[in-house]
């Protein structure tokens, strides 16, 4: 599937960071990684500073799928609300997963902190606003349930908001946890140091088939090459739905566009992370060249071709409205493109092992925390691959 189109940012802005081989020899190893994205990256990484033998594989260029496409807010907010998920999952599991996720984003910067490039890693505060008077009320029930889960945030009224900025909305919710990052120098830094653990990283190179063993699993390539590893960890994001029977994510063709650097920030508070309750939501950040990313306009994923045709439309829009949020702001778009992303009936990620595949993990960080979700699998798995005992698993598991 072709994740993306259009011209995507980071990529652009980065250019091309690192060369990788073609795999042209059968190998074997301790764990086979498909998929050179942000959570590929962040598990090899892992497992090969544990000591495994860990080979990382992509059909692409390193980090040219979803990640490359990423806009890369860190909240700790999911997509579904907490007081929501707490009807689906249950007060514990809910509570848990908005903490791991919380938790993930002071875990990423640390690790950005261990490169000298700080892969544009910032914290920045998170503003959610009420994008109308009939969902204040969830808006306030939302606040009390993340205060009593221990969480802190402030509920701003009208008044509050229109203080800060140069828009107005009924209600919002303001959470000093949140944080902006560039996914495609991150999961370049991240591969780039697995290679001196001794993990091989290859593109290019596209499994045409699996095949589970007792204990291991054989993954063949074109050309007669194949990898025998004992573990098997799906780490290609959206594309791993066609390995699964199971349903377990609804794809989305999302939109974006970032625009030149600003000369000034006028009624934007803090330069902070923004987004909305309307379904679907919008969503905009700034970068660390003082440009600003504008997003959404989600509908349902159809081909690549039918998602490709309305980027003209869908930038229009959001550009419409980037001017009606902060009229003081005069912009120009540099670039725009468009993803497939997707999301979860509880707006969970999947993680773990599925019964549909012996030997194997599966990380599929779906929903608007892709990013803090890679962080929660990369734990995860790494501890299963170790024999130990996670007991965040049970919060991801398939099957639910």
């Amino acid at each position: 599937m072709d994740l993306r189109s259009g011209q995507a940012f980071w990529p652009i802005r980065s250019g091309l960071l690192a060369n990788y081989p073609r795999l042209e020899n059968s190998m074997t190893c301790d764990v086979v990684i498909m998929g050179a994205g942000i959570t590929g990256a962040l598990i090899a990484d892992k497992l090969s500073k544990e000591g495994a033998s860990v080979i990382v594989l992509d059909k692409r260029d390193v980090a040219r799928g979803s990640t490359s496409a990423s806009t890369a807010l860190l909240q700790y907010e999911i997509d579904t609300h907490l007081s929501e998920l707490i009807q689906k999952r249950g007060k514990e599991q809910a509570e848990r997963a908005y903490w791991l996720c919380r938790d993930a984003i002071y875990k990423v910067e640390d690790l950005c902190k261990t490169f000298k490039d700080d892969c544009g890693f910032e914290r920045k505060p998170s503003f959610y606003y009420a994008s109308s008077k009939e969902d204040v009320s969830g808006i306030e029930l939302e606040y009390s349930v993340r205060k009593a889960a221990g969480f802190t945030l402030e509920l701003w009224h009208e008044a509050d908001i229109s203080e800060r900025f140069s828009f107005s909305a009924p209600a919002g919710l303001y959470s000093v946890d949140g944080a902006q990052v560039d996914a495609y120098r991150l999961a370049h830094r991240l591969l780039a140091r697995a290679l001196e653990q001794g993990a091989q990283v290859f593109d290019r190179t596209e499994v045409t088939q699996i095949s589970p063993l007792e204990k291991s699993v054989t993954l063949e390539m074109a050309g007669g090459i194949d990898i025998n590893a004992k573990k098997l960890v799906f780490a290609s994001g959206y594309e791993s739905q066609t390995y699964l029977k199971e349903k377990v994510v609804k794809l989305k063709s999302s939109y974006a566009l970032v625009t030149e650097p600003l000369v000034r920030f006028s009624g934007w508070h803090e330069r902070c992370l923004i987004w909305e309750s309307a379904r679907p939501y919008l969503y905009l950040r700034t970068t660390e060249e003082g440009r600003a990313i504008v997003g959404g306009e989600d509908i349902p994923f159809r081909n690549p071709k039918a998602r490709d045709k309305l980027l003209a439309q869908k930038q229009t829009i959001l550009e419409e409205k980037m001017s009606k949020l902060f009229p003081a702001i005069p912009f120009e778009t540099a670039y725009s493109w468009t993803g497939t992303f997707g999301e979860t009936k509880d707006g969970l990620a999947y993680i773990g092992e599925s019964p549909e595949y012996p030997n194997a993990y599966f990380a599929l960080g779906y929903g608007g925390n892709g990013i803090t979700y890679s962080v929660v699998a990369t734990e995860i798995i790494a501890d299963l691959f170790l024999g130990k005992t996670n007991h965040n698993a049970e919060v991801f598991r398939f099957g639910r």
